[in-house]
């Protein structure tokens, strides 16, 4: 007559992707928010029955989005910013991570830039005529790669460090 609940895993599915609890955890941004962006087409995430499962270059422009939230953008000018970010991003971004150098977007609200020199990023900086604001797009993948990878158990940790004791 009644049916059992089937419990559901907390944790990413097997694809690789982020839930809605982690990429609000990373980004600093509420469920609400990133249901809101979902519903408007800002960053629309794969659907996996009534969950949202991001990738991983879906968490990077959230977190990008996040930060200029936070500077004062408004959605249209955000929205601009993700159009560059999907046509220029993935292949620099790639490359970017592979070499030590870093990957820094710059824009006053009109014109947006990704710069991995900072010569480069220092000529915008002085020749603009108005504000520039700069987010490190590298700091922000190594940020997710970070809160990604599994860390120790406390209990791990612990007995790592009685083993090297004892020798």
């Amino acid at each position: 007559m009644f049916k059992a609940k089937k419990s559901r895993a907390e944790s990413a599915p097997a694809s690789g992707g982020y839930n809605s609890i982690e990429v609000a955890r990373i980004c600093g941004v509420s469920l609400r928010q990133l249901q809101w962006w979902d519903e408007r087409s800002v960053v629309s995430p794969r659907q996996d029955g009534h969950k949202r499962i991001y990738s991983r270059d879906e968490v990077v422009e959230i977190s990008v989005i996040a930060e200029l939230r936070r500077k004062g953008f408004s959605l249209q000018k955000i929205r601009r910013v993700l159009r560059f970010l999907q046509k220029d991003v993935g292949k620099r971004l790639n490359e970017a991570i592979s070499s030590s150098s870093d990957v820094h977007l710059l824009t006053d609200g009109k014109s947006i830039y990704l710069e991995d020199a900072p010569h480069r990023i220092i000529d915008l900086l002085k020749n603009s005529r108005q504000p520039m604001f700069l987010v490190s797009v590298t700091d922000q993948v190594r940020r997710i790669s970070a809160a990604a990878d599994p860390k120790p158990a406390k209990s791990e940790r612990s007995g790592a460090s009685r083993k090297a004791r004892a020798v």
